[in-house]
């Protein structure tokens, strides 16, 4: 799925943001997300290490892929959990996703879907607690932290170590994406995601819209009260997802804005589309056979 090549702007543009000079390698702590998630991201931190750039990878213990298979060095943590347990609340959390697609919003609302984000959140809990972790993190001068916004561990991170942070994602469900950046999103022209509104909304929609809106931030609330309470922690001083979103310095947007909603975009967002396409090979010539003076019986050339 995730593609053998990368778009040749994409790393420059990476690279120019987070090294200091052209010729000098920067130093990168990557706290990625699990899944499929890590696929495309893999791509990314593979480049980077090819051109000559340190990366250090945190993941937790208990995962799927995080970290496997890439030649770099990676820094594991316990958990409090186990696979088996993870595996059963991303279960019910997947089942609820995709039994019924058209209210995937709505599955968000239910104990299986906020239990599954109440434990994905708790493992940064883990990663602070490990304080020889958290020394070689505030001991290795890195440049940047680049991050999963799903895992917002890594915002939280970002923020302890006073570094700057670099997004990577296709989209967040919740409104933090806007508030964080601080981009005109209005709702009189702007759907939100699972609405299933265009930008020509009429008068009902709009105001249908607006209400989807304002569930939108009391659902996220919960859905992430784990996450801030535990950066509320860290961090020794009350923390919102909002605190966590403003920090970011760049937003690498895996998608194109041509496929979106027309809206008003920052100039610290990069549309980084395609990067998910995989590199297809040229395709065969083809020889056409002309008729056009081919004499048949019963035939006439127009």
């Amino acid at each position: 799925m995730a593609p053998a090549d990368l778009p040749a702007s994409l790393p420059l543009c990476v690279c120019l943001l987070l090294v200091s000079g052209f010729a000098q390698a920067g130093r990168l702590l990557v706290v990625p997300m699990d899944g499929s998630h890590w696929f495309t991201m893999q791509m990314v931190v593979e480049k980077l290490i090819h051109r000559g750039h340190e990366v250090v990878v945190v993941v937790p213990e208990v995962s799927w892929q995080l970290g496997k298979s890439l030649n770099l060095t990676v820094k594991t943590y316990s958990t409090s959990y186990t696979l088996e347990e993870f595996n059963c609340k991303f279960k019910y959390f997947s089942d609820t996703q995709w039994k019924d697609p058209e209210q995937r919003w709505l599955s968000l609302k239910t104990n299986s879907s906020i239990a599954f984000f109440k434990l994905l959140s708790s493992h940064c809990r883990s990663l602070f607690n490990d304080k020889k972790l958290v020394e070689y993190l505030k001991q290795s001068s890195f440049d940047a932290v680049f991050l999963d916004p799903f895992e917002v561990c890594g915002l939280t991170v970002a923020k302890y170590l006073s570094l700057p942070s670099v997004i990577f994602s296709r989209y967040f469900f919740c409104y933090h994406l806007e508030a964080g950046s601080q981009c005109p999103s209005p709702l009189s022209y702007v759907p939100r995601l699972f609405s299933k509104f265009t930008d020509t909304m009429t008068f009902k929609e709009r105001v249908s819209n607006l209400v989807f809106y304002m569930e939108e931030r009391a659902l996220c609330h919960y859905l992430f009260k784990t996450a801030t309470d535990i950066a509320s922690e860290v961090l020794q001083t009350p923390v919102t997802m909002e605190d966590l979103f403003s920090q970011v310095s760049i937003w690498l947007l895996r998608t194109d804005f041509v496929l979106d909603f027309p809206r008003p975009v920052m100039p610290n967002m990069v549309f980084i589309g395609g990067i998910n396409c995989q590199k297809r090979k040229t395709i065969s010539k083809v020889h056409f056979l002309s008729l056009a003076h081919e004499e048949r019986p019963g035939f006439r050339p127009p």
